[in-house]
């Protein structure tokens, strides 16, 4: 996992190099501070050494001073370093999920997925940092142990005894933190979730009155992200006192035989003032690099989570075609073909055959469930058949371009989606090169340049997250207007009118009309009163196809398209 992360640090590796060098130096000067006490205690204040006591403050100042700036250089370089490696890292992490297939987003909330591009990657950042850190406390602690070897060999093997209690500490430590840091992580990206849910469906929360229980909801996640949170901190709080106690016990036992060898004459005072601050330096890195392991677990605990979805595959774009598409005025057919999704035996659709002339207007209607949408998103491989093929002139759509087959479709959905952008900039959406005049005539052909103009800043009117400041209907002829902008051969409307007031509806369906000439087009309609002039109605039933034809065929052949016929009727939807 180091290693994986280490990838993307290396292009700044004469940086890490200077940091790294720089971090030696450090350790070096503590070495060198631990050893500088001896002759300052011996030669000023037992040898009374009137030069030693002008040499030693310049040299204690040149020592600070040189740590100082190699400090700086070590924090600067690391840190810059992992901020620009962080920002590749979710780069490639944002670019990674926007090619994956729709079913992980069916498996993924929106929250986590954020979670993991904002929260994990952060936490991957210090990982680097960390581990030059504990390379450099490791240094620290080497050079140490040798001043220690050098004062005095005899209380060296005191003060070593308490090493592999500190080791066994640091290690078990690190464990537990990753663990709980791996589920801390977890919770946030439910937490997210729930925040996020709640954004996108304010509206419903406020016209339910369902704001208690959403608070409750959030309070639930938010307590199990803080338990493991409580955990992690009890780990870390807990690693501290017992470092310290065991130093304190190593301290302990050196302070008892060293001072017997000063009483006994063995050792000058300086030796072991030196010797004992050498020591207690000692413990110090040791403090540090537990604390730097904190850092380390929780950072590979998050590029666990990060790297996991790097490592998805879109089985779909790895099977690209190699033909560019081009459908305008071509065949579709349906070749026998059969879905399912992953992991489920039962399939969502299941012999379908079915010739499609250029041009034609095909309606596809059928009971809740029976496969409409599912149909329609095999045409654009948003999802791969199981079974049998589609074919374009004749052209099994997976020996196209998967990009180049998707240009040719166009697609308006039952809920509109807009960005948090100009009018102008969603129309044009895609597309680099489209001018104003284009713009202004597909807005037109879609029924919305009059209430364009009547918006504060005409086309350049930002409309807010998902168009929140304009109408269902507006919405849907900005997203008819974008279509006719790309001007597909192949168009997908499903469900494009069903959630609209009957006055929108006839305008927006105006809009349709005016979208679907000269194009092969699949409508999928809730109302049937939208449908009745298709050239074909394809009627599916428990994902099958009942029966295709036109509408008064299929009142008197069809018992599917009756009863749905007669549900509408009997409802006072008109037909």
């Amino acid at each position: 996992m180091l290693k994986r992360i280490w990838s993307y640090f290396r292009k700044y590796k004469i940086l890490i190099v200077i940091a790294v060098i720089s971090s030696l130096i450090v350790a070096a000067s503590q070495g060198a501070t631990a050893y500088a006490i001896k002759p300052t205690l011996d030669g000023i204040f037992i040898d009374k050494n009137k030069d030693m006591l002008l040499i030693m403050p310049v040299i204690v100042v040149m020592l600070f001073a040189t740590r100082g700036v190699f400090v700086f250089l070590q924090m600067f370089l690391m840190r810059y370093s992992g901020q620009k490696a962080i920002e590749s890292v979710r780069n490639d992490l944002y670019s990674k999920i926007i090619t994956l297939p729709l079913r992980f987003f069916g498996q993924n909330s929106t929250g986590v997925l954020m979670s993991r591009i904002t929260n994990d990657v952060n936490l991957m950042q210090s990982s680097i940092p960390a581990m030059v850190n504990v390379m450099r406390d490791s240094i620290t602690l080497v050079g140490l142990v040798f001043v220690v070897l050098y004062q005095d060999l005899y209380l060296a093997l005191f003060s070593f005894i308490v090493f592999p209690f500190i080791g066994v500490l640091i290690v078990n430590i690190g464990k537990k933190m990753k663990r709980y840091s791996r589920k801390g992580q977890e919770k946030m990206g439910i937490l997210s979730s729930v925040i996020q849910e709640f954004f996108s469906g304010v509206r419903v929360v406020k016209a339910f009155a369902t704001e208690g229980s959403e608070v409750n909801k959030f309070k639930k996640e938010n307590a199990n992200f803080v338990r493991y949170t409580i955990k992690r901190l009890t780990i870390s709080s807990l690693s501290s006192p017992l470092m310290e106690l065991i130093g304190a016990i190593g301290i302990a036992i050196i302070v008892y035989f060293g001072g017997l060898k000063v009483i006994n004459g063995a050792t000058t005072p300086g030796t072991f003032f030196s010797f004992m601050a050498a020591v207690i330096m000692m413990y110090e890195p040791f403090k540090k690099i537990n604390k730097d392991n904190y850092t380390i677990q929780a950072a590979l605990a998050a590029a666990e989570r990060v790297f996991e979805v790097m490592s998805l595959q879109n089985d779909i774009l790895h099977h690209d075609g190699h033909i560019d598409c081009n459908a305008r005025g071509e065949t579709i057919n349906f070749e026998d073909v059969y879905f399912r999704y992953e992991n489920n035996e039962k399939y969502i659709l299941k012999e379908i055959n079915l010739e499609i002339k250029a041009g034609a207007i095909v309606a596809v209607v059928g009971p809740s469930g029976a496969g409409k949408s599912t149909w329609v998103n095999l045409i654009a491989r948003f999802y791969e058949v199981t079974k049998g093929a589609i074919k374009i002139d004749g052209v099994n759509i997976r020996d196209f371009k998967i990009y180049s087959l998707r240009r040719n479709i166009g697609f308006v959905a039952q809920e509109p989606f807009l960005f948090n952008d100009t009018v102008r900039n969603n129309i044009s959406y895609g597309f680099k090169t489209v001018d104003d005049e284009q713009v202004i005539r597909s807005a037109k052909t879609a029924y919305a340049h009059d209430f364009i103009m009547q918006l504060p800043d005409k086309y350049d009117t930002v409309i807010g997250e998902r168009g929140v400041r304009l109408s269902g209907g507006q919405k849907q002829r900005l997203t008819i207007a974008r279509a006719l902008i790309k001007d597909p051969p192949i168009l997908i409307l499903d469900e494009a009118t069903s959630s609209l007031d009957t006055e929108s509806e006839k305008i927006v369906q105006k809009a349709l009309d005016n979208l679907m000439i000269g194009r092969t087009s699949f409508v999928i309609a809730h109302r049937l009163s939208t449908i009745i002039d298709a050239d074909m109605i394809v009627v599916l039933n428990e994902g099958k196809i009942d029966a295709t034809g036109r509408h008064n065929q299929l009142l008197k052949e069809s018992e599917v398209y009756s009863n749905l016929y007669k549900l509408q009727f009997k409802n006072n939807v008109s037909v």
